[in-house]
């Protein structure tokens, strides 16, 4: 499993010992992380606004300007799923952890047991919380599933996500959308992405899905969605 975390710590060496023990916790257990460190809640947040796919924040609680606990009650405006863990020298908000549904408070200096316990949670738990893609429309953020997303089409500088529930449609790059997917969805071409689930036939240059709708196959991609569509199933 790929977890997507990141660590935000105004301490260097915090930051960089956090690091290494989600390191050696990830190897040891099989997973990958998918990291990126933060030096102020500011700079989280700036962030933030681009890209809100995470799975794990271990975050400082005490920073200047913005500390941990009114960062995760950020956070926690738009992504209730994330899991947070707090780091601190201090006990004192212990209890403020439980009002943003903190998964856990370690105390430093971070002890590499404690910490493998901790994670080993966060483990499970974000095996039991769906991805989603948090997009921001006319009518505000709004969360859209994964598992709903049929397949994912440019029109001019839009993007639109045709989904079980019906289609939604932001000002977005395919990129940066493709950028906060995981491996069950496929590029079949330079407009479309598509979620192997909802494949139903292939050929050389289309994709029919089980919704009875076509998309476009580029060439020399037939072999390389059939690989994709087997690994994944």
């Amino acid at each position: 499993m790929d977890i997507r975390t990141a660590i935000c710590d105004d301490e260097l060496t915090d930051r960089e010992v956090v690091s290494q023990y989600l390191t050696r916790w990830a190897k040891e257990h099989g997973h990958t992380i998918t990291l990126s460190m933060f030096s102020s809640a500011e700079s989280f947040l700036f962030n933030f606004e681009d890209n809100k796919a995470y799975d794990l924040l271990l975050l400082d609680v005490e920073m200047s300007e913005i500390n941990g606990v009114e960062l995760a009650g950020r956070i926690r405006r738009v992504n209730r799923e994330v899991q947070i863990i707090f780091i601190s020298g201090y006990s004192d908000y212990i209890s403020e952890g439980y009002d943003v549904d903190a998964l856990n408070y370690i105390l430093k200096p971070v002890d590499y047991e404690k910490l493998a316990k901790v994670l080993d949670k966060a483990a499970e738990r974000i095996k039991t919380v769906e991805r989603a893609l948090f997009l921001e429309t006319a009518d505000g953020m709004a969360r859209v599933p994964l598992y709903d997303i049929v397949y994912i089409e440019v029109r001019g500088n839009y993007i639109t996500l045709h989904t079980t529930e019906g289609e939604s449609t932001v000002k977005e790059t395919l990129s940066k959308i493709e950028a906060e997917l995981d491996d069950r969805f496929f590029r079949t071409s330079r407009s479309y992405l598509v979620n192997l689930k909802y494949i139903s036939r292939t050929s050389k240059t289309d994709v029919t899905l089980t919704t009875g709708e076509t998309i476009p196959l580029s060439r020399g991609l037939y072999d390389k969605l059939n690989r994709a569509f087997i690994k994944h199933f």
